[in-house]
């Protein structure tokens, strides 16, 4: 007997097998998208003595009006009661977005809030090769399509009390403590003008906070060294296609996989109290562009930092 029909029977087998396997690993990679969590951490950044300080870390919501689920999930966060907002950028991914940002972020709009933008949020997506994120970056920037309207984003966000960062230095006083910012345009468009926020941040002030989209180094080894308490930034995805038990295989800029998400020390081998570091915490974001919508050993999240004294 011939064992060619035989072969050609495994052999479809194997590809109806192999067909199946990936069907179910893309739809549950979709389904994740839509799991968002709350993470939770404590930093010890506030003099001793101080009330605990509840801030909410908000990054890559990449709205589009359809997705209601996110929609609700995001509004539900002002039953946190956070004492600050920040956010730190690419909210928007479609051109009738701002409405849908705003009316989910509800009340949290009217707590004390600062943010920052990041390139989506600037120029609308596109269809594009999503293997292209796993690869090194060549520094090719899409910016040769249609603007979203962030300005009008910024607009409500300003006409609410929350501080643009863009490229420039802030204050507030939250639940009786001074807080000092600083921030930068988005990284990754070298939009970021280093020189115009460079400087000691202020010993005055009870806590210093620095802000930023995308996580480079240039940025991050700057806000360290100029002595902020702690930096937070997005950007990454938390890497968005990760292996089993989130490790990630990229950040999409020059920040080490091992933190594309979470609470850190940048440098990453410095100890709190050491002279030129900082606190770093990488929000994986919560959404993904609408055209790679997909995640895997990464859920989406939003994180609610507590800040509490510092150790004496």
């Amino acid at each position: 007997m011939s064992l060619t029909p035989v072969l050609a029977r495994g052999s479809a087998a194997l590809l109806g097998a192999a067909t199946l396997g990936g069907a179910a690993v893309t739809a549950y990679a979709v389904r994740e998208t839509r799991q968002f969590v709350l993470r939770r951490v404590e930093v010890p950044l506030l003099p001793p003595g101080a009330d605990p300080l509840r801030v909410l870390h908000l990054s890559d919501v990449h709205m589009t009006p359809r997705q209601q689920r996110k929609q609700e999930w995001l509004a539900g966060l002002a039953t946190l009661r956070p004492d600050l907002v920040v956010d730190t950028g690419d909210n928007l991914a479609h051109q009738g977005a701002v409405p849908y940002v705003t009316d989910a972020l509800g009340p949290l709009l009217d707590v004390p809030g600062v943010f920052v933008h990041g390139s989506n949020d600037y120029f609308e997506p596109r269809l594009r090769n999503p293997f292209r994120y796993v690869l090194p970056d060549d520094g090719t920037r899409h910016t040769d399509v249609p603007q979203l309207p962030w300005r009008d984003l910024s607009a409500t966000f300003t006409e609410h009390g929350w501080l643009d960062l863009t490229n420039a230095r802030g204050r507030l006083e939250v639940a009786g403590l001074d807080l000092a910012f600083v921030g930068v345009d988005d990284p990754h468009l070298e939009y970021d003008d280093l020189a115009a926020v460079a400087g000691p941040a202020d010993p005055r002030a009870d806590v210093r906070l620095a802000v930023a989209h995308a996580p480079y180094l240039r940025v991050l080894d700057q806000f360290a060294a100029d002595g902020h308490d702690a930096i937070l930034a997005g950007h990454t995805h938390g890497g968005q296609v990760c292996l089993p038990g989130g490790r990630a295989l990229t950040t999409n800029c020059d920040l080490e996989p091992a933190r594309a998400r979470g609470l850190h020390r940048h440098p990453a081998d410095s100890q709190p109290g050491d002279a030129g570091s900082a606190w770093l915490h990488v929000s994986a974001g919560l959404g993904t562009s609408p055209f790679a919508q997909v995640r895997t050993s990464c859920r989406p999240e939003a994180t609610l930092m507590t800040l509490v004294p510092r150790p004496h």
